[in-house]
């Protein structure tokens, strides 16, 4: 489940207070350049500022956007607790998507053993399909192949995002995992690598903006033409790169209200882009005639 190309889309914020009819074009302008999954109320799209109201609206709006049109809707379950992910995976659920993305828990730092038993709990309470999301940069604790290996036995855990940017682990992951396991890059810069070493797609930041380049890439890549996917990746380099200058989502708010996608404001302990940031920002995407 969940191949090819995703995108954690932002919240698009005005004078930062939710803005939904910002949040449908952007929705609109992923689904017409070929997204087929849509990652709502994750870390770019700032779910720990948002309360359960904002994050439900969101949800309940991107499923209703998306339905008959081949397009998926996971929404964020992360959680320090694992029983407050138990009642955002339900909540979720009730919501009407088709998965849950949920990371190891920040901040607690539990063992290998504590991970495995966070997310049975999840999928023993909550019958919905699970993306695992390994990220130790934000959590300060990787995911080891043994326990996803473990991992992917269990019903309804079904993917692995993975960001800790280790291109050599997907080949040994292909060894521990089940068979029909999707392998999921969590990195832009990593995508074409991440496919050819036997992963199957992406949950891309820079798709918020260039989500038809993105598309292409994976759409080259799923059919062997890695040297098409290299092409459209050599063109995203720079772009990729700002999109991080900055901690993420603070770039990509402000590349998403060059495009009419909210004004970029975001919330604190964020902050706004600074103005270095943003000029390198606008000429990248000049250059690739996202903008005038």
């Amino acid at each position: 489940m969940f191949e090819g190309l995703g995108t954690a889309v932002i919240s698009p914020f005005k004078e930062t207070e939710l803005d939904l009819e910002s949040y449908k074009k952007l929705i609109d302008y992923q689904i017409s350049n070929g997204v087929k999954n849509i990652v709502v109320c994750g870390s770019t799209g700032e779910a720990t500022t948002l309360n359960n109201e904002e994050q439900s609206s969101l949800i309940f709006s991107t499923v209703n956007m998306c339905k008959n049109k081949n397009v998926k809707v996971i929404a964020g379950a992360s959680s320090s607790s694992t029983s407050v992910s138990i009642k955002l995976a339900q909540r979720n659920k009730e919501l009407g998507v088709d998965g849950v993305l949920v990371s190891v828990p920040p901040y607690n730092k539990p063992t290998q053993e504590g991970i495995y038993q966070h997310y049975k709990a999840i999928v023993d309470n909550v019958k919905i399909p699970v993306v695992l999301y390994n990220v130790p940069g934000r959590t300060s604790k990787d995911m080891f192949d043994e326990t996803i290996g473990r991992l992917s036995e269990l019903e309804n855990i079904v993917a692995l995002k993975d960001a800790s940017g280790d291109l050599a682990r997907v080949a040994n992951l292909k060894l521990k995992v089940k068979a029909g396991f999707t392998l999921l890059s969590g990195e832009d810069a990593t995508a074409v690598g991440f496919n050819a070493m036997g992963g199957s797609g992406v949950i891309s930041v820079t798709a918020n903006i260039a989500p038809k380049l993105c598309s292409e890439l994976q759409k080259y890549t799923a059919e062997g033409k890695y040297s098409e996917a290299v092409k459209i990746q050599d063109m995203l380099t720079e772009l990729h790169q700002v999109m991080f200058c900055e901690s993420n989502p603070i770039p990509v708010k402000y590349a998403c209200s060059l495009l009419g996608f909210g004004d970029g404001s975001i919330r604190l302990p964020l902050t706004e882009a600074e103005e270095k940031s943003k000029e390198k920002i606008k000429n990248i995407m000049r250059k690739l005639k996202l903008i005038i």
